[in-house]
Protein backbone atom coordinates (compact mmCIF):
# COMPACT_ATOMS: atom_id res chain seq x y z
CA UNK A 1 0.00 0.00 0.00
CA UNK A 2 1.39 3.59 -0.49
CA UNK A 3 2.38 5.32 2.09
CA UNK A 4 -0.30 8.35 1.73
CA UNK A 5 -3.00 5.83 2.59
CA UNK A 6 -1.49 5.26 6.41
CA UNK A 7 -2.95 9.47 6.82
CA UNK A 8 -6.54 7.29 5.94
CA UNK A 9 -5.70 5.02 8.07
CA UNK A 10 -4.96 7.95 10.77
CA UNK A 11 -7.85 9.36 9.98
CA UNK A 12 -10.07 6.59 10.42
CA UNK A 13 -7.99 5.80 14.14
CA UNK A 14 -9.55 9.49 14.88
CA UNK A 15 -13.15 7.91 14.83
CA UNK A 16 -14.17 7.62 18.25
CA UNK A 17 -15.66 3.95 18.93
CA UNK A 18 -13.96 2.82 15.70
CA UNK A 19 -11.27 1.70 17.65
CA UNK A 20 -8.18 -0.11 16.30
CA UNK A 21 -9.35 -3.62 16.29
CA UNK A 22 -12.33 -2.88 14.10
CA UNK A 23 -10.32 -1.20 11.85
CA UNK A 24 -7.74 -4.01 11.18
CA UNK A 25 -10.91 -6.14 10.65
CA UNK A 26 -12.04 -3.57 7.86
CA UNK A 27 -8.16 -3.76 6.43
CA UNK A 28 -9.11 -7.20 5.60
CA UNK A 29 -11.91 -6.42 3.53
CA UNK A 30 -10.50 -3.77 1.71
CA UNK A 31 -7.89 -3.24 -0.63
CA UNK A 32 -6.96 -0.23 0.96
CA UNK A 33 -7.12 2.51 4.19
CA UNK A 34 -8.76 4.88 1.58
CA UNK A 35 -11.22 2.88 0.07
CA UNK A 36 -12.55 1.67 3.64
CA UNK A 37 -12.59 6.11 3.98
CA UNK A 38 -14.89 6.62 0.44
CA UNK A 39 -17.32 2.85 0.78
CA UNK A 40 -20.43 2.92 1.11
CA UNK A 41 -22.64 2.84 4.30
CA UNK A 42 -23.64 -0.27 3.32
CA UNK A 43 -20.68 -1.98 1.99
CA UNK A 44 -19.45 -1.04 5.63
CA UNK A 45 -22.23 -3.32 7.22
CA UNK A 46 -22.14 -5.65 4.89
CA UNK A 47 -18.90 -6.53 4.19
CA UNK A 48 -16.86 -5.03 6.40
CA UNK A 49 -19.14 -6.23 9.64
CA UNK A 50 -19.48 -3.17 11.61
CA UNK A 51 -22.34 -2.57 13.58
CA UNK A 52 -25.06 0.23 12.70
CA UNK A 53 -24.35 2.49 15.23
CA UNK A 54 -20.64 2.42 14.23
CA UNK A 55 -21.17 2.53 10.65
CA UNK A 56 -24.03 6.09 11.71
CA UNK A 57 -20.74 6.88 13.77
CA UNK A 58 -17.97 6.88 11.34
CA UNK A 59 -20.42 8.14 8.46
CA UNK A 60 -20.93 11.63 10.86
CA UNK A 61 -17.45 11.49 11.14
CA UNK A 62 -16.62 11.31 7.58
CA UNK A 63 -19.07 13.98 6.78
CA UNK A 64 -17.62 16.35 9.39
CA UNK A 65 -13.78 15.92 8.61
CA UNK A 66 -14.14 15.21 4.83
CA UNK A 67 -10.96 16.12 4.26
CA UNK A 68 -8.66 15.05 7.53
CA UNK A 69 -6.48 12.48 5.46
CA UNK A 70 -4.77 15.52 3.62
CA UNK A 71 -5.14 17.88 6.60
CA UNK A 72 -3.00 15.46 9.30
CA UNK A 73 -0.50 14.84 5.94
CA UNK A 74 -0.15 18.56 6.12
CA UNK A 75 -0.07 19.03 9.60
CA UNK A 76 2.66 16.23 10.01
CA UNK A 77 4.87 17.50 7.53
CA UNK A 78 4.71 21.20 8.88
CA UNK A 79 5.59 20.26 12.13
CA UNK A 80 8.37 17.41 11.23
CA UNK A 81 6.17 15.05 12.35
CA UNK A 82 6.27 11.19 10.91
CA UNK A 83 3.71 8.72 10.57
CA UNK A 84 4.72 5.16 10.81
CA UNK A 85 0.91 2.71 10.56
CA UNK A 86 0.00 -0.54 10.57
CA UNK A 87 0.44 -1.59 7.06
CA UNK A 88 3.65 -0.31 6.53
CA UNK A 89 6.92 -2.72 6.98
CA UNK A 90 8.33 -0.12 9.34
CA UNK A 91 6.11 -1.18 11.98
CA UNK A 92 7.48 -3.56 14.97
CA UNK A 93 6.65 -6.70 14.76
CA UNK A 94 6.82 -6.95 18.05
CA UNK A 95 3.85 -4.58 18.66
CA UNK A 96 1.64 -6.35 16.12
CA UNK A 97 1.44 -8.94 18.86
CA UNK A 98 -0.03 -7.08 21.35
CA UNK A 99 -3.94 -7.82 21.43
CA UNK A 100 -4.77 -4.10 20.67
CA UNK A 101 -1.98 -2.57 18.92
CA UNK A 102 -2.30 0.76 17.87
CA UNK A 103 -2.95 0.91 13.81
CA UNK A 104 -0.94 4.77 13.53
CA UNK A 105 2.11 6.07 15.52
CA UNK A 106 3.27 9.43 15.49
CA UNK A 107 6.75 10.18 15.83
CA UNK A 108 10.12 12.44 16.32
CA UNK A 109 13.25 11.07 15.84
CA UNK A 110 15.13 8.11 14.15
CA UNK A 111 13.11 5.13 13.91
CA UNK A 112 14.53 1.70 14.47
CA UNK A 113 11.34 -0.29 14.15
CA UNK A 114 13.94 -3.59 14.83
CA UNK A 115 15.64 -2.53 17.95
CA UNK A 116 16.02 -4.56 21.05
CA UNK A 117 14.09 -2.47 23.67
CA UNK A 118 13.36 -3.13 27.28
CA UNK A 119 10.57 -0.76 29.17
CA UNK A 120 11.53 1.29 32.61
CA UNK A 121 8.28 2.01 34.69
CA UNK A 122 7.81 3.29 38.32
CA UNK A 123 6.54 6.11 40.52
CA UNK A 124 5.68 9.54 39.85
CA UNK A 125 6.45 10.23 43.45
CA UNK A 126 9.79 8.98 43.32
CA UNK A 127 12.92 8.74 46.13
CA UNK A 128 16.52 9.54 46.07
CA UNK A 129 17.00 5.75 46.15
CA UNK A 130 14.65 4.96 42.77
CA UNK A 131 15.37 7.95 41.19
CA UNK A 132 19.60 6.47 41.37
CA UNK A 133 18.80 3.32 40.17
CA UNK A 134 16.88 4.75 37.14
CA UNK A 135 19.67 6.53 35.96
CA UNK A 136 22.21 4.00 36.48
CA UNK A 137 19.89 1.37 34.95
CA UNK A 138 18.65 3.58 32.20
CA UNK A 139 22.29 4.36 31.40
CA UNK A 140 24.08 0.67 31.48
CA UNK A 141 21.27 -0.54 29.17
CA UNK A 142 21.73 2.00 26.93
CA UNK A 143 25.61 1.66 27.06
CA UNK A 144 24.81 -2.90 26.65
CA UNK A 145 22.86 -1.81 22.96
CA UNK A 146 19.10 -2.02 24.67
CA UNK A 147 17.17 0.92 23.31
CA UNK A 148 14.84 2.65 26.88
CA UNK A 149 11.09 2.86 26.87
CA UNK A 150 9.47 5.00 28.98
CA UNK A 151 6.54 7.63 29.37
CA UNK A 152 8.51 10.35 29.80
CA UNK A 153 6.34 11.35 32.97
CA UNK A 154 7.28 13.26 35.95
CA UNK A 155 9.74 10.88 38.54
CA UNK A 156 11.03 7.40 37.36
CA UNK A 157 10.24 7.46 33.53
CA UNK A 158 11.72 11.01 33.52
CA UNK A 159 15.02 9.90 35.25
CA UNK A 160 15.41 6.63 32.96
CA UNK A 161 15.26 8.70 29.81
CA UNK A 162 17.72 10.67 31.29
CA UNK A 163 19.81 8.11 32.15
CA UNK A 164 19.52 6.57 28.44
CA UNK A 165 20.48 9.28 27.38
CA UNK A 166 24.21 9.29 28.60
CA UNK A 167 25.02 6.28 26.97
CA UNK A 168 22.02 5.17 24.18
CA UNK A 169 19.51 5.35 22.85
CA UNK A 170 15.65 5.83 24.18
CA UNK A 171 12.16 5.84 23.55
CA UNK A 172 9.11 8.33 24.63
CA UNK A 173 5.36 7.40 24.44
CA UNK A 174 3.10 9.96 25.19
CA UNK A 175 -0.16 10.51 26.31
CA UNK A 176 -0.66 13.34 24.05
CA UNK A 177 0.30 14.34 20.68
CA UNK A 178 3.99 14.75 19.92
CA UNK A 179 4.01 18.16 19.01
CA UNK A 180 2.47 18.67 23.29
CA UNK A 181 5.17 18.64 25.94
CA UNK A 182 3.83 17.28 29.38
CA UNK A 183 4.42 17.71 31.93
CA UNK A 184 5.92 20.90 30.99
CA UNK A 185 8.78 20.64 33.06
CA UNK A 186 9.90 17.60 30.43
CA UNK A 187 10.14 20.15 27.14
CA UNK A 188 14.03 19.87 27.11
CA UNK A 189 14.04 16.40 27.65
CA UNK A 190 11.42 15.74 24.63
CA UNK A 191 13.33 18.01 22.52
CA UNK A 192 16.69 16.06 23.20
CA UNK A 193 15.60 12.39 22.76
CA UNK A 194 15.34 13.09 18.89
CA UNK A 195 17.80 15.19 18.43
CA UNK A 196 20.64 12.48 20.31
CA UNK A 197 18.83 9.64 18.62
CA UNK A 198 15.88 8.64 20.03
CA UNK A 199 12.42 8.41 19.81
CA UNK A 200 9.08 10.54 20.95
CA UNK A 201 5.77 8.43 19.71
CA UNK A 202 2.19 8.54 20.07
CA UNK A 203 -0.93 6.92 18.95
CA UNK A 204 -2.06 10.13 19.40
CA UNK A 205 -2.56 12.90 16.60
CA UNK A 206 -0.48 16.36 16.61
CA UNK A 207 -2.53 19.11 18.95
CA UNK A 208 -3.58 16.06 21.40
CA UNK A 209 -3.83 17.46 25.12
CA UNK A 210 -3.35 14.72 27.93
CA UNK A 211 -6.36 13.22 28.93
CA UNK A 212 -6.65 10.77 31.93
CA UNK A 213 -8.07 8.16 30.03
CA UNK A 214 -5.08 7.88 27.08
CA UNK A 215 -2.24 6.67 29.98
CA UNK A 216 -3.73 3.27 30.79
CA UNK A 217 -3.99 2.95 27.03
CA UNK A 218 -0.04 4.04 26.53
CA UNK A 219 0.88 1.90 28.72
CA UNK A 220 0.12 -0.93 26.51
CA UNK A 221 2.04 0.46 24.02
CA UNK A 222 5.57 0.73 26.40
CA UNK A 223 4.99 -2.65 27.47
CA UNK A 224 4.31 -3.68 23.52
CA UNK A 225 7.19 -2.53 22.13
CA UNK A 226 9.48 -3.78 25.00
CA UNK A 227 11.01 -7.90 25.35
CA UNK A 228 10.59 -6.85 29.26
CA UNK A 229 9.45 -4.15 31.82
CA UNK A 230 11.45 -3.10 34.89
CA UNK A 231 9.35 -1.59 37.43
CA UNK A 232 11.90 0.31 39.77
CA UNK A 233 9.44 2.34 41.83
CA UNK A 234 5.74 1.47 42.77
CA UNK A 235 3.03 1.97 44.69
CA UNK A 236 0.40 -1.23 45.11
CA UNK A 237 -2.05 0.01 43.04
CA UNK A 238 0.11 2.31 40.13
CA UNK A 239 -0.01 2.49 37.16
CA UNK A 240 3.35 0.86 36.64
CA UNK A 241 2.03 -1.86 37.88
CA UNK A 242 -0.79 -1.93 34.84
CA UNK A 243 2.31 -1.74 32.48
CA UNK A 244 3.76 -4.73 34.75
CA UNK A 245 0.55 -6.66 33.56
CA UNK A 246 -0.20 -5.83 30.64
CA UNK A 247 3.74 -7.42 29.80
CA UNK A 248 2.69 -10.69 31.24
CA UNK A 249 -0.22 -11.05 29.61
CA UNK A 250 1.73 -10.95 26.24
CA UNK A 251 4.71 -13.08 27.41
CA UNK A 252 6.93 -10.46 28.11
CA UNK A 253 9.23 -10.62 30.91
CA UNK A 254 8.92 -8.46 33.76
CA UNK A 255 12.03 -7.46 36.60
CA UNK A 256 11.31 -5.93 39.81
CA UNK A 257 13.70 -3.76 42.01
CA UNK A 258 13.52 -4.67 45.54
CA UNK A 259 12.73 -2.19 48.55
CA UNK A 260 12.23 -1.10 51.82
CA UNK A 261 9.13 -3.46 53.94
CA UNK A 262 8.58 0.33 55.36
CA UNK A 263 8.37 2.05 52.29
CA UNK A 264 4.93 2.68 50.47
CA UNK A 265 6.80 3.17 46.99
CA UNK A 266 8.10 -0.21 47.47
CA UNK A 267 4.92 -1.94 48.16
CA UNK A 268 4.08 -3.06 44.49
CA UNK A 269 7.50 -3.91 43.17
CA UNK A 270 7.93 -6.15 46.40
CA UNK A 271 4.43 -7.81 45.46
CA UNK A 272 5.87 -8.10 41.90
CA UNK A 273 8.28 -10.37 43.22
CA UNK A 274 6.54 -12.28 45.44
CA UNK A 275 4.39 -13.01 42.12
CA UNK A 276 6.80 -14.28 39.89
CA UNK A 277 8.47 -11.46 38.35
CA UNK A 278 12.56 -11.57 38.41
CA UNK A 279 14.29 -9.94 41.24
CA UNK A 280 16.74 -7.55 39.99
CA UNK A 281 20.18 -5.61 41.59
CA UNK A 282 22.14 -4.66 38.44
CA UNK A 283 21.65 -3.96 35.09
CA UNK A 284 23.18 -7.26 34.28
CA UNK A 285 20.67 -9.27 35.38
CA UNK A 286 18.66 -7.76 32.91
CA UNK A 287 21.37 -7.89 30.32
CA UNK A 288 21.83 -11.77 30.65
CA UNK A 289 18.44 -12.58 30.31
CA UNK A 290 18.93 -11.65 26.30
CA UNK A 291 22.62 -12.80 25.83
CA UNK A 292 23.64 -9.30 25.99
CA UNK A 293 27.29 -8.98 27.47
CA UNK A 294 28.04 -5.77 29.83
CA UNK A 295 30.05 -2.94 27.87
CA UNK A 296 33.51 -2.96 30.17
CA UNK A 297 33.42 0.06 32.49
CA UNK A 298 35.00 3.15 31.31
CA UNK A 299 37.10 5.23 33.82
CA UNK A 300 36.18 8.84 33.57
CA UNK A 301 37.77 11.92 33.29
CA UNK A 302 36.24 15.21 34.75
CA UNK A 303 37.90 18.97 34.15
CA UNK A 304 35.99 20.96 37.11
CA UNK A 305 37.14 24.31 37.48
CA UNK A 306 38.11 24.77 41.73
CA UNK A 307 34.63 26.02 42.21
CA UNK A 308 33.20 23.51 40.78
CA UNK A 309 35.91 20.95 42.16
CA UNK A 310 33.96 22.19 45.68
CA UNK A 311 30.83 21.42 44.79
CA UNK A 312 31.35 17.90 43.09
CA UNK A 313 33.03 17.07 46.69
CA UNK A 314 29.49 18.07 48.30
CA UNK A 315 27.81 16.40 46.14
CA UNK A 316 26.80 12.33 45.96
CA UNK A 317 25.23 9.97 43.54
CA UNK A 318 22.24 8.73 46.10
CA UNK A 319 21.55 11.70 47.52
CA UNK A 320 20.48 14.82 45.85
CA UNK A 321 20.71 18.48 47.94
CA UNK A 322 19.15 21.34 47.39
CA UNK A 323 20.97 24.83 46.72
CA UNK A 324 20.42 25.14 50.50
CA UNK A 325 22.10 22.01 51.10
CA UNK A 326 24.90 22.55 49.16
CA UNK A 327 25.62 26.28 50.23
CA UNK A 328 25.75 24.75 53.92
CA UNK A 329 27.93 22.00 53.19
CA UNK A 330 30.64 24.07 51.11
CA UNK A 331 33.86 24.57 53.25
CA UNK A 332 34.15 27.92 53.20
CA UNK A 333 30.16 28.65 53.34
CA UNK A 334 30.75 31.16 50.32
CA UNK A 335 29.76 31.10 46.94
CA UNK A 336 27.32 33.85 45.61
CA UNK A 337 27.36 31.98 41.74
CA UNK A 338 26.27 28.83 43.47
CA UNK A 339 23.13 28.70 41.14
CA UNK A 340 24.85 29.58 37.87
CA UNK A 341 27.82 26.67 38.64
CA UNK A 342 24.99 24.09 38.94
CA UNK A 343 23.47 24.99 35.76
CA UNK A 344 27.13 25.06 34.13
CA UNK A 345 27.91 21.95 35.60
CA UNK A 346 24.11 20.43 34.49
CA UNK A 347 25.24 21.59 31.00
CA UNK A 348 28.33 19.81 31.07
CA UNK A 349 26.96 16.32 32.37
CA UNK A 350 28.09 16.57 35.54
CA UNK A 351 25.59 17.00 37.23
CA UNK A 352 21.73 16.30 37.53
CA UNK A 353 18.81 18.12 38.77
CA UNK A 354 15.43 16.22 39.49
CA UNK A 355 11.62 17.66 39.70
CA UNK A 356 12.53 19.16 43.02
CA UNK A 357 15.30 21.08 42.41
CA UNK A 358 18.03 19.17 43.98
CA UNK A 359 21.22 18.29 42.59
CA UNK A 360 23.03 15.08 42.55
CA UNK A 361 26.50 13.39 40.63
CA UNK A 362 25.41 12.27 37.18
CA UNK A 363 27.26 9.02 37.31
CA UNK A 364 28.28 6.94 40.12
CA UNK A 365 32.06 6.75 40.86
Amino acid sequence: MKSEDSYYLAALARCRGLGSRNIQKLLEKFPSAASIWQAPLEALCLEGGLSSHRVQNLAVFRKENPALPEQLAEQCQRLGINLCSIIQSEYPNILKEIFDPPVVLYYRGLWQPAAERVAMVGARRFTPYGEGIALEFGRQLAAAGLTVVSGAARGIDTASHKGALKAGRTVAVLGCGVDVAYPAENKRLLREIPERGGVVLSEYGPGTNPLPIFFPARNRIISGLSKGTLVVEAARHSGSLITAELSLSEGRDVFAIPGSIYSTTSQGCNHLIQQGAKLVQEPADILVEYGIAAPPKQKIRRQFTPEERQIWQVLSFEHPLTIDEIFDSLPNGEMSNLAFLLLQMELKGFVIENELHAYRRAERE
